[in-house]
């Protein structure tokens, strides 16, 4: 939808988006977007043999946003994202 990388967890799809700042995760149930500010967490990037941790953060709608990271083609992404109701899901992601 963002020309991103989506994945499936918890019956929520997630897509990963590149950007010039970082990385923006979209969040949707069974196809409607998800309120963004009922979910924060981190995410943990390997570039090789480099590795990074970042905040996510709501960004308005059903977008969550972590600065400060690089996500270039076969970059590995674990992102642990929490809801409000304090359960965590892991989705990974392999940059395309």
């Amino acid at each position: 939808m963002h020309g991103g990388v989506v994945q499936t967890a918890a019956d929520l799809s997630f897509e990963l988006v590149a950007t010039a700042e970082g990385a923006e995760i979209y969040i949707q149930d069974h196809g409607k977007d998800s309120d963004a500010s009922r979910f924060d967490g981190k995410l943990t990037v390997l570039n090789g043999a480099e590795k990074s941790e970042v905040s996510l953060k709501p960004a308005g709608a059903n977008k969550l946003e972590a600065k400060g990271v690089k996500l270039v083609k076969g970059t590995k992404v674990v992102a642990l994202i929490t809801t409000n109701s304090k359960k965590t899901v892991t989705v990974r992601f392999t940059v395309k």
